[in-house]
């Protein structure tokens, strides 16, 4: 496979100097022939090359509005050349490719290393973020499909349900009050939360989650409620997710983020700056009840 990767790396040269130069799009293939008599001179795998050029650019304003979804805070125009249009190439493959010739794990994978070989220091870690949320949220493409023919929208009384459990999560340091908050590529500060395994309680998912997730031990102290919403899952479709959360204490001590797509930092906040930070609107009171319940146990 390291002779599609170098393809894929002709291709990507291809649509950066396109995109760098502002060049029509019916002159992207004569960079790209260009770029394989020097880089692949052999050219066994034009057609590969070719066929995957054609669909970037034929799908590009779709990849874009994907992009701009997915990671609302970085506007197209804002991402580097060499990020947007490995992003474009990546989202391609997740999303249009034939499932048996490029899998998912391997479009992402692919992408990933593109921006270790070519980008900026971040860029592998964006890039990954990126396309890691739109696998895990809108699903696996080609799943609902089958010739052309899409499931029928499940009414939302009918969507089967997942059960998750999260926390807040305080300690005390120096004399101040911190909560550990993850950070996700949507450019929000959030609870850290999971899965609610089969046989648990919601009490031992969150604690199992959080110290998977961020590396805490916990213990929990109190509930702060529950919200719910609307996802995507590749198996299922339309899920409910419903999460409980609880008020849970923990040492002060350095947050270590599981590699997972979604997530890109895991911080402490004095509790002072919390509400500051810029959290999802059903997010945000359970955080503050969490700050409320922690202020009054401190002038009390």
């Amino acid at each position: 496979m390291a002779n599609r990767h170098l393809s894929r790396s002709i291709v990507l040269q291809s649509l950066f100097e396109w995109d760098l130069n502002a060049l029509e799009k019916k002159a992207v293939h004569e960079v790209l022939d260009r770029n394989v008599s020097e880089f692949a001179p052999n050219k066994t795998d034009k057609p590969f090359m070719d066929k995957l050029l054609d669909g970037v650019m034929a799908k590009q304003p779709e990849l874009d509005l994907v992009i701009e979804k997915a990671a609302p805070d970085w506007p197209i125009d804002r991402i580097a050349p060499v990020d947007r249009n490995i992003l474009r190439l990546g989202l391609y493959e997740l999303l249009f490719s034939d499932r048996g010739e490029v899998p998912a794990k391997v479009a992402i994978n692919e992408a990933i290393e593109l921006a270790k070989q070519f980008g900026g220091e971040n860029s592998s870690r964006f890039v990954n973020g990126v396309l890691g949320a739109v696998y895990k949220e809108i699903g696996e493409p080609g799943k609902d499909e089958q010739g052309k023919k899409r499931k029928k929208e499940i009414p939302f009384e009918e969507m089967p349900i997942q059960r998750l459990s999260g926390a807040v999560v305080y300690a005390e340091h120096e004399g101040q009050l911190y909560l550990a908050l993850v950070h996700d590529i949507f450019g929000h500060w959030t609870l850290s939360k999971g899965k609610i395994e089969e046989g648990e309680s919601v009490e031992e998912g969150a604690t199992r989650e959080l110290k998977e997730e961020i590396g805490l031990d916990i213990t929990i102290e109190a509930e702060l409620g529950n919200n719910e919403y609307v996802a995507s899952n590749p198996e299922l479709g339309k899920v409910r997710k419903q999460v409980h959360y609880f008020l849970a204490k923990s040492d002060y001590a350095e947050l270590v983020l599981e590699q997972k797509g979604g997530l890109d930092d895991a911080k402490w906040f004095k509790v002072a700056d919390i509400l500051e930070l810029n959290f999802y609107e059903d997010i945000l009171p359970i955080v503050t009840k969490a700050i409320t319940m922690l202020v009054g146990r401190s002038s009390s």
